[in-house]
């Protein structure tokens, strides 16, 4: 069989959420054929499937504005965590 999946994740380490970063994983058969980092600002593709998506999603200017804009939901979301955890200590 085959295994297709997508993680997102949003990673940072300061307490300002200045060093926040956004990164969108699609995984075939556990491997990593394509991924969006907000930091790069773009899709890479890591196969030749991978790179052939990647620049279909790079020239289509509305998905790329909607990957960069998860940025600021994962600032949103992260804020309101740090905020639980930082209440509790």
């Amino acid at each position: 069989g085959y295994f297709f999946s997508v993680w997102r994740k949003c990673i940072w380490s300061s307490h300002d959420l200045s060093d926040i970063v956004f990164i969108d994983n699609y995984i075939f058969n556990k491997d990593v054929f394509i991924q969006f980092n907000s930091t790069v600002g773009k899709y890479v593709g890591y196969t030749e499937l991978g790179v052939y998506n990647a620049q279909l999603y790079n020239n289509n200017t509305g998905r790329l504005q909607s990957e960069r804009a998860q940025v600021d939901i994962c600032k949103q979301n992260a804020d309101i965590y740090q905020q639980t955890i930082t209440d509790k200590s």
